[in-house]
């Protein structure tokens, strides 16, 4: 998991599915939240609530894990709203590889 982008993402709604497929990840903060859209192998695609940490530090899914991108921006996850349903409110950022 990388770590979020301190400047937001100018994207429009059309744009969001090519730009997820190819950078594999992005931050969507909306409403107080904060969620790690993200895919697991380039196969399987889930978002992931990061004010919840799992026993090995990683963000605890906030959604199902569904085989493709089409059908997770489609999936009602937070209250019961999908990323597509939520995009207007929300704001979105890169997902950058931490520097050691």
């Amino acid at each position: 998991m990388g770590m979020k982008a301190e400047e937001a993402l100018e994207i429009a709604r059309e744009e969001l599915k090519t730009y997820l497929h190819a950078n594999h990840s992005a931050y969507m903060e909306v409403d107080g939240a904060l969620y790690y859209l993200t895919d697991a192998n380039d196969s399987y695609w889930r978002a992931q609530d990061t004010n919840a940490l799992n026993e090995k530090g990683h963000y605890t899914d906030a959604s199902e894990l569904v085989p493709t991108l089409g059908e997770f921006l489609d999936l009602p996850f937070a209250d019961g709203k999908s990323v597509y349903d939520l995009f207007d409110s929300a704001t979105f950022y890169a997902s950058e590889k931490q520097v050691a």
